[in-house]
């Protein structure tokens, strides 16, 4: 049996609700396919404490993919996103108020790395579900690309058998509609070796 780690944010800036959450605990209720556990975690919308709750996770579940979650307002697709910087700059504070301007993620890391990831298969794959997705160039540098960059450092560092990525999702689809297309992005990542050798991506 093959574990995915699908991991989304409580909600933050004054919202009731956060769609990755949600989105990640359908899937953990679903188990959408076969031979392969899909198991949920929440992080806190934190910058200081977020990789660690992360950490813990991947070392509970040990999981050949790590799928993190998070929500983009101005979006109206399921963006996975290729590249993480090494920057926090914080528009507004997390939700423990920290507010960091023009820190790295991980002092003396490198400026940032890409998802190793068919992020052009699984959009495709998403796209034929009827799900709309795109690939993003860029994670912001909010806690989203602090979690993505962090996940990459780890991967890269500590554990290059790990496979994980980051997925911004949108506030206007339903989180089933969310859900429908992270299954066909997981299942792409998990079947598929080369990624599709067509041009995509957007900055958002």
């Amino acid at each position: 049996m093959r574990t995915v780690l699908i991991t989304g944010f409580e909600p933050f800036d004054g919202a009731a609700s956060n769609p990755s959450r949600d989105a990640a605990e359908l899937l953990a209720r679903r188990q959408p396919l076969a031979d392969t556990v899909f198991a949920a975690a929440q992080l806190p919308c934190v910058f200081d404490t977020s990789l660690s709750v992360l950490r813990a996770a991947i070392a509970e579940h040990r999981p050949e993919l790590v799928v993190c979650l998070g929500l983009a307002g101005g979006r109206t697709e399921i963006t996975p996103e290729r590249v993480a910087i090494n920057l926090d700059d914080a528009r507004i504070p997390d939700n423990a108020g920290a507010q960091p301007v023009d820190r790295p993620v991980v002092p003396g890391g490198p400026a940032a790395y890409l998802a190793d990831l068919p992020l052009k298969a699984a959009v495709a794959a998403m796209t034929a579900a009827g799900v709309p997705a795109s690939v993003s160039y860029t994670a912001g540098t909010f806690v989203c690309n602090h979690v993505f960059y962090g996940l990459l450092h780890l991967i890269a560092t500590e554990n290059p058998t790990l496979r994980g990525g980051f997925v911004h999702v949108p506030p206007n689809l339903p989180v089933d509609r969310i859900a429908d297309g992270l299954t066909e992005l997981t299942r792409t990542c998990l079947e598929t070796e080369t990624d599709l050798a067509v041009p995509a991506g957007t900055l958002h």
